[in-house]
């Protein structure tokens, strides 16, 4: 077994719960992926974070991490990589800094976007464009 399919494993055997549970589109699921029980998990997060760190593009000098599941990821790759994290509200503030992204300034920088679990993306693409508007590349 390669070290992918190990960490999938691991990933699957830590996140998957079975039982009864409504999901956001009202549908009652038998099965559940709790992506926060591998993101609290200093050991898995760890490894997810070296398997992810060959996969950052070169330039990048910031990483993104997305409210709420992207901010431990980013964190981890931040640990792995060096290359410094801002965590990114879905919102901005509208008090105190009134700023998107926690941390580094992000005006005219690289990011790289990291975030959890992806189902249409949606939530990706209104963070980047609100991102776009405050300089970032």
């Amino acid at each position: 077994m390669t070290s992918d399919s190990t960490l999938a494993f691991a990933i699957d055997g830590s996140a998957r719960i079975s039982g009864r549970f409504t999901l956001r589109s009202g549908a009652v699921a038998t099965e559940y992926f709790d992506k926060y029980r591998f993101e609290s998990d200093p050991g898995l997060l760890s490894r997810v974070a070296a398997a992810l760190g060959p996969l950052v593009p070169a330039g990048t000098e910031l990483l993104a991490g997305l409210e709420l599941g992207g901010v431990p990821i980013a964190t981890a790759l931040s640990l792995h990589t060096g290359i410094p994290a801002v965590f990114v509200r879905k919102e901005a503030k509208r008090y105190g800094t009134e700023r998107l992204a926690e941390g580094a300034d992000i005006d005219g920088r690289q990011l790289l976007v990291v975030e959890d679990v992806v189902t249409s993306g949606g939530q990706i693409a209104m963070s980047v464009g609100d991102l776009r508007e405050r300089g970032l590349r």
